[in-house]
């Protein structure tokens, strides 16, 4: 147990954990201390010096920022002294800083602006000869170095959070600048994280520079519809002319404490715009009425899948998701050794942890979340953290300590390994001890090509470790192995000191997998339905759809993140048309707004009696999460036994790997307007001699039933035979296993 340190600040008696400072401690307690460069979720910057404070028997001021006290220290936070020395920094701040707030995108939120009116600075006391330093145009964000306090805080947030380190300081006293680290122009993800931690306006959205000031806007505060980390937002909009129709201006997040990506800040424009149609409307009853079988994405909210839970009860049909449906049979596999339904980590045990296994996803384009995660893991805590896939990915190489090359289809082997070195001293029952004796080390370790030495090298790498994290992806979770790879990943999480993060594919895959009663998809039958998906009537907030429904982004209701919270998103923007609730009605189902339905969620899978307009929705000053609720855990009957391994599967020649670039999830965000919608075929020198193809050609790919025209382009960071095969703007089966045997031609 850490010993607690007492101290006093401005007479109050107060205690520091191990590890904290004065600043974070005085915000604990409810006291004021002024900060211009200090952010919450990265390592102090130290720049700015307004957070100064004394401290009894000490000559000069500390900085609070970056200073643990000490016990029986006595600190000052409000002084004359203090106000003189920090009403001087902010005249400093000052020194030709242009005044034209009222067109600068940051008038009405700038920290600038906001301690020069606390401190009272009237006017510029100094001048210095002014600098040409042009505006910056990197894409998606815009750098103005006129307006730049050098903070340094979209430095320490780009480096230390999000892993791209893409961005530095050129030193020059007066005449310094942020500036692309080793490149000529900003080369990075474009999370936009930079323009949300900037205190001023000097990093702005592109998108949004000049459009509106910020007391314009109202703040809808939701949930980011794009993956399964279920990062919090909120929505800005407000009307687009004088009579229009309000539109999202930008999207922002609580920087101190979350992130956002780039699909997240600048992939909002997704919501369906329509009108009733009473005729489409009539079809879509009649559909469903003649239907046997409803498919459905998992791009919709937990109530929207109570409904169609409801339809298939009193109608008799069926319901096919299989994304969900897999992730189920996962879950279910796992439970059935782990004894409880949810997995045992999250997002935040990622942050803390000081060892991580990641396996079976390229993480980085995936589910920006858990990557953001690992960066704040091993930047701030030198975690160890293993990156296991048949790929390397560049964008994990910052964090990455050791790279686990595997074969692809050999996931179940790979598992099996980690599992016996991992547990090889654990105090297992008689069967499952007896299941790693009978391993045939010398053909996994062939097949995997994984060698024994590796497996050393993580052990040794993790021996000190405290705090690890085991993170399953969902090239595992769509194996046809799959359920004896959950069982496995149980057993470590049952018997050693690793939590578990199981990443669902999509927004709400783990929400559907515990509401909806899923059968197996017939590809072939007749008078289906789709619901945000293939049918032979489509009711989707896409376009092409027979009936329009809203958006993710236009509706009341919850998802379930990764972390097993149910969370609530709201109304952005008005939907005119029809919803599922009216669909509902028409059949007698009767509720008079679709989150009537939040507080009948299944019980039996941890949802809680709790109505919608109950849920709470935001983050605290000290950055607890207090939207929605964690799911109530569940205990299971744990009688599941171990299979013996298959036969590890061969994919020879050129095979393809369906994974999206960076900032593209889906069709929705395809549909967007300033998300970058590059859809090649990336692969590798020595794959394009395998295929017989060249940087430019256009191919068609053909795998399983599907066949695609793409550009080929060859990229330096690739290796091997494996290419990348986007699907965010095609509709491809998001529970299929993503490495894929495929023929690939060039066409004229």
């Amino acid at each position: 147990m850490n010993k607690l340190i007492n101290f006093k600040i401005n007479g109050i008696s107060v205690e520091a954990q191990k590890g904290e400072t004065i600043l974070t401690v005085a915000r604990k307690n409810g006291i004021y201390i002024p900060t211009m460069c200090y952010i919450s979720k990265t390592s102090p910057c130290a720049s700015c010096r307004m957070c100064v404070v004394e401290a009894n028997g000490m000559d000069g001021f500390v900085l609070s920022c970056n200073t643990p006290p000490v016990e029986g220290v006595e600190i000052t936070t409000d002084s004359e002294a203090l106000n003189h020395e920090r009403t001087n920094i902010m005249k400093l701040y000052d020194v030709n800083h242009p005044l034209e707030c009222g067109v600068c995108d940051k008038s009405g939120e700038c920290d600038l602006q906001n301690k020069t009116l606390e401190f009272d600075v009237a006017r510029q006391n100094f001048s210095a000869r002014d600098q040409l330093r042009p505006t910056q145009h990197w894409g998606l964000i815009n750098y103005e170095p006129s307006l730049c306090i050098m903070c340094e805080k979209c430095v320490h947030v780009c480096n230390e959070v999000i892993g791209d380190d893409a961005i530095e300081v050129k030193f020059g006293g007066y005449s310094s600048v942020i500036v692309p680290k080793n490149a000529d122009t900003l080369d990075c993800t474009f999370c936009g994280e930079c323009i949300a931690v900037c205190p001023v306006g000097a990093l702005v959205s592109s998108g949004f520079k000049y459009r509106a000031n910020a007391w314009e806007l109202s703040r809808v505060p939701s949930t980011c519809a794009h993956c399964s980390a279920g990062c919090p937002l909120e929505y800005e909009t407000r009307h687009g002319s004088i009579n229009g129709e309000n539109e999202i201006y930008r999207v922002k997040n609580n920087f101190e404490f979350a992130s956002l990506c780039g699909a997240g800040r600048f992939g909002f424009d997704f919501d369906n715009r329509t009108v009733k149609n009473e005729s489409a409307f009539g079809r879509a009853i009649e559909a469903i009425e003649g239907a046997k079988a409803i498919r459905f994405s998992s791009m919709i909210t937990n109530e929207e899948a109570h409904i169609l839970q409801l339809l298939k009860e009193k109608l008799g049909i069926k319901l096919f998701n299989e994304d969900a449906r897999k992730f189920a049979e996962f879950m279910k596999s796992y439970s059935s050794v782990s004894g409880k339904l949810h997995h045992s980590g999250s997002l935040d045990a990622i942050k803390q942890s000081d060892a991580v296994i990641m396996i079976g996803s390229r993480i980085a384009t995936d589910n920006p979340g858990v990557r953001y995660a690992l960066t704040t893991a091993s930047k701030h805590n030198g975690a160890k953290i293993l990156y296991a896939h048949p790929m390397e990915d560049t964008l994990m190489q910052s964090v990455a300590t050791q790279f686990m090359k595997y074969e692809v289809g050999t996931e179940e082997g790979v598992m099996a390994l980690l599992a016996q070195t991992i547990l090889q001293d654990a105090d297992l029952d008689e069967r499952e001890r007896a299941f790693f004796e009978e391993l045939d080390f010398g053909y996994l370790y062939a097949e995997t090509n994984i060698g024994e030495e590796e497996l050393s090298h993580m052990m040794n790498s993790f021996s000190r470790a405290k705090k690890r994290v085991l993170i399953i992806g969902n090239d595992l979770i769509a194996h046809d192995r799959s359920s004896n790879i959950a069982k496995l990943a149980a057993l470590i999480e049952k018997y050693s000191d690793f939590s578990l993060v199981v990443v669902p594919r999509e927004a709400n895959t783990l929400g559907v997998s515990l509401i909806n009663s899923l059968d197996r998809d017939e590809k072939n039958i007749s008078n289906v339905v789709g619901y945000n998906a293939k049918g032979d009537f489509v009711i989707s907030s896409l376009e092409g759809a027979d009936l329009a429904i809203p958006a993710l982004n236009q509706q009341e209701g919850t998802v379930v993140s990764i972390d097993n919270r149910v969370l609530p998103t709201n109304v952005a923007l008005e939907f005119d048309g029809y919803t599922l609730n009216d669909i509902a009605k028409a059949f007698k189902i009767d509720k008079k707004e679709t989150i009537d339905y939040t507080i009948e969620l299944n019980k039996k899978a941890g949802f809680k009696t709790i109505a919608f307009d109950d849920l709470e929705n935001f983050l605290s000053p000290l950055g607890e999460d207090n939207r929605g609720y964690l799911l109530d855990e569940v205990i299971c009957k744990a009688d599941g036994e171990l299979e013996e391994l298959d036969d590890m599967p061969e994919f020879n020649g050129t095979i393809v790997y369906h994974c999206d670039p960076v900032l593209q999830f889906n069709n929705y965000t395809s549909k967007t307007t300033q998300l970058p919608k590059e859809n090649f075929l990336l692969g590798s020198a020595q794959f394009g001699v395998a295929a017989r193809i060249a940087d430019g050609d256009m191919v068609e790919i053909s795998f399983g039933q599907t066949k695609i025209q793409r550009k080929f382009k060859l990229d330096s960071e690739l290796k091997g035979t494996i290419a990348l095969n986007p699907t965010f703007d095609i509709s491809v089966d998001a529970s299929r296993y993503r490495f894929e045997k495929s023929k690939i031609v060039r066409v004229s």
